[in-house]
């Protein structure tokens, strides 16, 4: 019998600001001086806020968590690409992302402390909680974005997690959802390589992550993950998708975590140092930093400034969370659902109970 080919592909790689600072003018998304140097601010601040993070909990004064480092382009470039009517979805990497979407640092720290009160999100913020379970909250977002498009709303969802959740089946079947349903829903990938200790080459066969989109009628794209601009300016293009014609798109920045998955981590276990400083010269940050030296938008004292300020709020954001009162236990049942369910109000009573027994 004849055969005849169905379907061809090729996955395109975006990259607009190179390793030495130049760009690509021809690929260079509008932004103003204002964004650029807001967009610095934020890596920068998450950077701080990262590093004094990892200090505390050496210091037993906050609990594991997953750092940031090396991946601020990724996460902070996506983020800015969010208007304040579009919701973001994240894992739980995303300290970054959730800082410039309005999150407080003191929140944030809560929330790693195990103080539930953190988990209490401002509803304006069109925001969820950090979810813990590797790619469930991708399926909520395709939830929101259904919803979304029912109401007749205006706007999309991003939602962002590892190229470890993609092999979760959660995964596929909120993809699957997504692109049978033209739901506006911006999956992004951050591949950092490493699903704990499992490389990439081992979890999937896959030579892109991008690629995986096809299987579920959707745009696919491998963006420059260490370059914010690349980074921006594919989200920026897929919410406009999403909005307009809610179309779901599958985003891959490939990108590396430069520190250990968690504070529980050890990474020198599975990976050569040789391999780390490689990719510490591909720090987002500086090379965003050249590109604003060539252009004129800041110097070596405006640096000192912009990382001397991040310390500033840190400290402020510190002082505050440790100065607040510890929770109570009744906590762990505030945040959970908007309405208490008869199971939780029962559970509640019995853990007072017990608790009033032993005075």
């Amino acid at each position: 019998m004849p055969v005849h080919p169905l379907v061809s592909y090729s996955i395109d790689r975006l990259e607009v600001l190179k390793e030495d600072g130049t760009v690509d003018q021809a690929l260079m998304p509008p932004l103003s001086a204002a964004d650029v140097k807001r967009l610095y601010a934020h890596m920068v601040l998450t950077r701080q806020f990262d590093e004094r993070m990892f200090n505390l909990q050496r210091q037993g004064r906050l609990g594991t968590f997953a750092r940031v480092a090396g991946q601020e382009g990724a996460q902070i470039g996506a983020a800015f690409a969010l208007r304040p009517d579009d919701w973001l979805v994240p894992a739980f990497r995303e300290n970054g992302a959730l800082l410039l979407r309005g999150l407080s640092m003191v929140q944030l720290l809560q929330v790693w402390s195990g103080d539930e009160r953190g988990n209490a999100f401002s509803h304006h913020l069109r925001t969820l909680p950090i979810a813990i379970p590797v790619g469930t909250h991708m399926l909520h977002a395709v939830g929101i974005g259904w919803a979304m498009k029912a109401a007749g709303e205006d706007a999309a969802v991003l939602t962002v997690f590892g190229e470890g959740a993609t092999s979760e089946g959660d995964f596929s079947e909120a993809m699957n959802m997504a692109g049978v349903f033209q739901v506006p829903v911006v999956f992004f990938c951050q591949n950092n390589q490493y699903a704990i200790s499992l490389p990439y080459t081992r979890q999937t066969a896959s030579p892109t992550v991008a690629q995986k989109a096809l299987a579920y009628g959707m745009f696919g794209v491998q963006v420059d993950g260490n370059d914010v601009f690349a980074v921006y300016r594919a989200v920026s293009e897929a919410l406009e998708r999403a909005r307009t014609g809610h179309e779901p798109t599958l985003i891959e920045a490939y990108t590396y975590r430069v520190t250990d998955h968690t504070t529980s981590d050890d990474s020198r276990r599975y990976r050569s140092d040789e391999e780390v400083a490689v990719w510490r010269q591909r720090d987002p940050i500086e090379r965003l930093a050249r590109y604003m030296r060539a252009a004129g938008l800041i110097d070596e004292a405006g640096e000192a400034e912009v990382v001397a300020d991040a310390g500033r709020q840190v400290a402020e954001a510190v002082a505050a969370f440790e100065a607040l009162a510890p929770p109570g236990p009744e906590e762990i049942f505030a945040h959970v659902l908007a309405e208490k369910t008869p199971q939780l109000l029962e559970q509640e009573a019995e853990l007072a109970a017990r608790l009033a027994r032993r005075g």
